[in-house]
């Protein structure tokens, strides 16, 4: 088998906005066809003209090949080898960053080729299913334009999730830093008084995360929020400093009862083994597409088994990234939970449109699927439909 052909699509909602603070807006979509007739499919959560150029641009020398022009004529049954090709010839343009973000698309679509050949869903590649079922937490990015219009659109959206029957939900309360949402600035204590208002909302009965998306400027200022959500019961809070300031992680995971969770931004494996040893951090989020597929992500899978830590996939894009996150989950044993973008609960039309079959969660849990490969398929409707 020999891999003839990429696709790339570039896909955007045409109502987005450049104020938002959601990547599910846009997206990269690759297909890889062979020439038996089997295609395989990968997303990436990163700007995806940005991502289309790293596959299809041309090389001039031996340390800076095209991602593309490596990847025709090779054998897609051998992901690992092609992830490690594509990697040495392109490391002078890529090696962190954007390339191996679109590096990512194409190993996941390898991967998915790979099970389809086997007839294969890809947790069986990955070493098995170590569990019946994986939880997905309800990931739950409020609007309004007011602190007040914030926290009802938050308590509104918690609420449908819990009748949705999530089981956990992520709270994003990004109402300052450089990241805020709709332009918020508010003081940190609000944090708190969301979080209690959640909480009482639930009870004690679902399970929260709070992100604050790289909100405060030192560890200091972070331990002092941590103090105040401490009677809230929160499984993890999520990137609370800049992402490159690994001595500040540390200093926070040392002092902090509540568990310290990042990386959604994080490329290839050499960076968690940074974020996990020189960071400590309690919980690893790689982001399969980002990270470098699941060439990558299973790296840093085996990093968390041997450091005593959580693996809880990020995923803020389709029914694609989502499949990718759960057989992830499947074949992991210190993985509690996925990322899950509920699709009634997203403002993204390609969260709700663009997969046609994708895993269905059942009383909180999304079971093993047995179809091959990640087990979904594209819409092609809307794949025409958003593609710019």
């Amino acid at each position: 088998m020999k891999i003839t052909r990429i696709d790339c699509h570039v896909l955007l909602v045409p109502e987005f906005s450049t104020e938002a603070c959601s990547s599910a807006q846009d997206n990269l979509v690759v297909e890889i066809h062979t020439d038996v007739g089997i295609s395989g499919i990968g997303e990436t959560d990163v700007n995806p003209w940005i991502a289309r150029a790293c596959i299809q641009a041309r090389g001039t020398h031996i340390m800076g090949l095209g991602l593309e022009e490596m990847l025709l004529g090779e054998d897609p049954l051998q992901p690992e080898a092609i992830w490690q090709k594509l990697y040495s010839g392109s490391k002078m343009n890529g090696r962190r960053g954007a390339l191996i973000c679109a590096l990512g698309a194409i190993d996941m679509a390898l991967w998915d080729i790979k099970g389809k050949a086997l007839g294969l869903p890809i947790y069986k590649l990955l070493g098995g299913a170590v569990k019946d079922s994986i939880t997905p937490y309800a990931s739950l990015l409020p609007t309004g334009d007011t602190l007040q219009e914030y926290r009802d659109s938050l308590l509104d959206k918690l609420l449908q999730a819990r009748g949705f029957g999530f089981k956990a939900a992520k709270l994003e309360i990004c109402i300052n830093g450089p990241y805020t949402h709709n332009a918020l600035q508010e003081h940190d204590d609000h944090i708190a008084e969301i979080v209690a208002d959640c909480r009482a909302a639930v009870g004690n009965g679902m399970t929260l995360m709070v992100d604050v998306a790289y909100a405060w400027g030192d560890a200091r200022t972070a331990l002092r929020v941590i103090d105040q959500l401490l009677p809230y019961d929160l499984f993890f809070l999520e990137t609370p400093i800049n992402i490159d300031d690994l001595a500040g992680y540390a200093f926070i995971v040392d002092h902090s009862p509540i568990r310290i969770a990042a990386g959604e931004w994080q490329n290839t494996h050499f960076e968690f083994i940074d974020l996990a040893m020189h960071g400590k951090l309690d919980v690893l989020q790689p982001d399969i597409g980002r990270v470098g597929g699941f060439t990558e992500a299973r790296k840093v899978a085996q990093l968390a088994a041997d450091q005593g830590r959580l693996i809880v996939p990020h995923c803020w894009k389709t029914g694609i990234g989502i499949a990718a996150s759960a057989h992830l989950g499947f074949a992991t044993a210190c993985c509690p939970f996925i990322e899950y973008l509920p699709v009634h609960l997203s403002e993204s039309a390609l969260r709700d449109e663009l997969v046609a079959d994708e895993l269905q969660m059942i009383d909180g849990e999304i079971p093993l699927p047995q179809k091959p490969g990640l087990g979904i398929e594209l819409n092609r409707e809307a794949l025409e439909k958003y593609r710019v």
